[in-house]
């Protein structure tokens, strides 16, 4: 019985750690499958974000160091910092750290944490604000799955739905947001 527990840990985890949305209510389905409880999945999705931080941090440090004196990173963070300021996505020159965890919310927490450590956010500070985001969004997910789940009785489906609202849902807000314009 242990080892056949840690083996399905072993799974839902290696499912969160897929680096895309995907991944949360398929790891979601099959920690339900396994039976492994609300509490038992959360740590596991937090433990993927604990592996997320030790692989993406060296990574970002890397291009970091590599690019810093690059014209084209540097035109390519004006044009950024522009388009950021047309969407309106712009939480002034020094975001608080709710505006990050909200950033990290709504975007991922590889962005999360590198507009965090852009603001001075070292990298326990910064991950924290990152995993925050990221853990209220994975904790909507769940919910949502595992309540599409129980109506439908098919994980697969419910898994498949919400993965298609978690790119339709904000498009379609992002339309209902455009301004009319009358013609």
């Amino acid at each position: 019985m242990p080892s056949e527990f840690w083996k399905h840990c072993a799974d839902v985890l290696f499912v969160y750690c897929i680096p895309f949305g995907g991944g949360i209510p398929a790891g979601v389905i099959l920690a339900d499958k396994y039976q492994l409880g609300w509490i038992v999945s959360m740590t596991l999705y937090f433990i993927s974000d604990v592996v997320l931080a030790c692989v993406f941090e060296p990574l970002m440090l890397l291009f970091i160091h590599f690019t810093k004196d690059s014209e084209f990173t540097k035109r390519f963070l004006a044009s950024y910092k522009t388009a950021l300021a047309r969407t309106g996505f712009n939480y002034g020159l020094s975001p608080s750290w709710f505006s990050l965890v909200i950033l990290s919310f709504g975007v991922d927490p590889m962005t999360g944490r590198a507009v965090a450590r852009a603001n001075g956010y070292g990298f326990i500070g910064g991950w924290t604000i990152a995993i925050a985001g990221d853990m209220i969004f994975f904790s909507i997910l769940m919910v949502s799955t595992l309540w599409l789940n129980n109506i439908l009785g098919d994980g697969t489906l419910a898994a498949v739905i919400v993965m298609i609202g978690m790119f339709v849902v904000p498009a379609i807000l992002r339309k209902l947001r455009e301004p009319k314009i009358n013609s």
